[in-house]
């Protein structure tokens, strides 16, 4: 029943035009993925990353962490064996470079070196 309901209820939000409602069923049936992760940090230790809170904190959507790496558990640490993502990319692409960016706004971001966050 679960999936033929939400794609009733869907159809019923869109035909009678209410946007806000189909977007607000949709995010809560969409997977949002852990509230807090344990990424691998290599040989500087574990990181651990509140996903929930960059969720709630990042306008701009999940795309702009997830177009440099899958959401799937594990892709960050599979690009690497590939080859395809360089070991510290994530991190000063994207990590840092944002909390950094932040924190010139005058908005209280994360943190900014490696030690801050990799934990042995």
């Amino acid at each position: 029943m679960g999936q033929r309901w939400l794609t009733s209820i869907l159809g019923i939000c869109m035909v009678i035009g209410m946007p806000a409602a189909v977007e607000s069923i949709s995010a809560g049936a969409q997977d949002m993925g852990a509230a807090d992760m344990v990424l691998e940090g290599g040989s500087s230790g574990e990181v651990p990353f509140p996903h929930r809170r960059h969720q709630e904190s990042l306008t701009e959507g999940c795309q702009v962490c997830h177009d440099m790496f899958p959401q799937k558990r594990g892709s960050i640490e599979a690009l690497k064996a590939e080859g395809k993502l360089e070991s510290k990319q994530v991190m000063n692409r994207l990590c840092t470079a944002c909390h950094r960016q932040s924190r010139r706004q005058g908005v209280d971001a994360g943190p900014t070196t490696c030690s801050q966050c990799h934990q042995r």
